[in-house]
């Protein structure tokens, strides 16, 4: 899984100011309010919105937050409807770029989008243009506490896991992503600690930048698109030297 940024990125926020944690919590708050209209609110009922409880809480999301939330959405009357949107483009020097969002004004978030493309040295593509270079997988990231490697492979296994990356202070399982849940579940029941449980797009390949001002540009690209509300995620085939990690 080498380059894999997005569990980079994660670690980036959970060391966030207070500004950016809103935003994360904004993002997770679409999310729900979605998943509440199309599952309903009781959390034993609704596997996906268990998931992300279970991801607010381990962005350090307090739990009045998110029970406000959950019975602010399944109210009455409810006037956030979002929709889903994604977006294709290529940054600077051709890297690939996915970019998944929730909004509630299409006209707008298209806009965002395309200025930051262009502004940023890449151009916004057509749907398909950059997607067959990426794979879907459901990344599931636990603390490493220091197990062996035998017995962090024969659980990933036995949880529904098909591979594993050993790092200092993580392991990134892989698994199919429709086993995202029951595999985040199964391995909580062995007394992990999960980090993030997420189905994710894997790049087929990596494109890595010399030039200091493609560098440079690709990750305003990267911030501005992070900044933005309606984004809920960012998926790249940029190879990131190991020091911007």
């Amino acid at each position: 899984m080498s380059g894999h940024s997005k569990w980079n990125n994660i670690k980036r926020k959970k060391e966030a100011t207070d500004a950016v944690k809103a935003k994360i919590f904004t993002k997770i708050g679409r999310e729900m309010i979605v998943c509440i209209k199309e599952g309903g609110a009781d959390p034993n009922a609704n596997s996906k919105l268990r998931d992300l409880i279970a991801k607010a809480k381990s962005n350090n999301v307090p739990n009045d937050n998110i029970e406000r939330l959950i019975k602010k959405a399944s109210g009455e009357g409810s006037k956030n409807n979002y929709e889903s949107m994604v977006y294709e483009g290529y940054g600077p020097s051709g890297v690939a770029v996915i970019v998944e969002c929730l909004t509630d004004n299409k006209n707008r978030t298209a806009g965002d989008i395309r200025h930051y493309f262009d502004k940023f040295g890449g151009n916004l593509g057509t749907t398909g243009c950059v997607s067959f270079m990426f794979t879907e997988k459901g990344i599931v990231v636990v603390e490493n506490t220091g197990m062996d490697e035998d017995t962090a492979m024969e659980d990933c296994f036995e949880c529904g896991g098909d591979d594993l990356t050993i790092e200092e202070d993580t392991i990134i399982m892989e698994c199919a992503p429709s086993a995202v849940h029951t595999m985040r579940e199964a391995l909580t029941e062995k007394g992990y600690h999960i980090l993030s449980a997420e189905t994710e797009k894997i790049p087929s390949n990596y494109t890595a930048l010399t030039d200091e001002d493609a560098i440079k540009k690709m990750q305003l690209l990267l911030d501005h698109l992070e900044e933005n509300d309606d984004v809920q995620n960012v998926y790249h085939n940029w190879e990131q030297p190991e020091e911007d990690a």
